[in-house]
């Protein structure tokens, strides 16, 4: 499935603030933790806990919080489906780069090894 201008708008305009509670949801409903959260975060983007804090109280939208990111060299090894969309097709940066973290969320909480989600 292609993203569609409009869907990618929609990406880019999101607030991590809005979607962070529910990453944390769903990874603690499935018995994983906050910190291995932030471990798959700060692996894919670089920042640490205080600076997630801090873009969350700055309410800052995707396609800021990924300019401001400094992308993991092997993000580009994230393949696969995640809500419909094959991530190595999607053409949009920033709507990739919410792909990423989006598989990585879903695979920590199917219970994948950190190892494997952190492509080392």
């Amino acid at each position: 499935m292609k993203t569609t201008p409009e869907h990618d708008e929609r990406m880019a305009n999101m607030t991590f603030a809005a979607v962070y509670p529910h990453y944390v949801t769903k990874v603690e409903t499935k018995g994983r933790t906050r910190e291995e959260l932030h471990q798959v975060i700060e692996w894919l983007t670089g920042f640490d806990d205080k600076k997630v804090q801090e873009l969350i109280d700055e309410n800052v939208t995707f396609e800021t919080f990924f300019k401001r990111a400094n992308l993991n060299r092997n993000a580009g090894l994230i393949k696969g489906v995640i809500c419909g969309y094959r991530i190595e097709e999607i053409e949009n940066p920033v709507t990739k780069q919410v792909r990423y973290l989006d598989k990585l969320v879903d695979e920590l909480a199917k219970g994948k090894k950190m190892e494997k989600i952190l492509r080392n």
